[in-house]
């Protein structure tokens, strides 16, 4: 797996979206589904963030490491 989270991304993933779903989960009452949503999504952006690699970027092409890809001719 190629890295294809940057440094500004992954910051934001654990420092902004993580802890704003975990308090939206927390305002939710912790056991509702969006309150499972919320944890859910919360725990896949400190993994994306953890490991620099989101696999949906990989599937949408997006790289926001900052590195140009070659291009193919």
């Amino acid at each position: 797996m190629k890295r294809n989270v940057g440094t500004v991304d992954r910051l934001i993933r654990a420092f902004v979206v993580a802890p704003v779903a975990i308090v939206w989960a927390g305002l939710a009452g912790w056991t509702g589904v969006w309150a499972i949503v919320a944890l859910v999504v919360a725990g896949i952006m400190l993994v994306t963030a953890a490991v620099g690699f989101c696999p949906l970027y990989a599937l949408l092409g997006i790289d926001t490491t900052g590195r140009r890809r070659a291009v193919h001719a």
